[in-house]
């Protein structure tokens, strides 16, 4: 599974869940939006991550 810019933001927008976590990346680790981005994907999405079957979907 590789990473998509455009996935993840169409899943920012579905999942308040992970918006709210997005927006506490940036601020924890004064992160730009493309990294923090990043960093979700890897924390919460790849390798069998809580929301990877969403991320899937799209």
């Amino acid at each position: 599974m590789k990473y998509s810019a455009e996935k993840m933001e169409k899943l920012m927008k579905i999942s308040p869940k992970l918006d709210a976590r997005l927006k506490k990346i940036m601020k924890e680790l004064e992160l730009e939006r493309h990294y923090a981005l990043k960093a979700l994907y890897h924390a919460e999405i790849k390798d069998g991550g809580r929301h990877q079957r969403d991320y899937q979907e799209l």
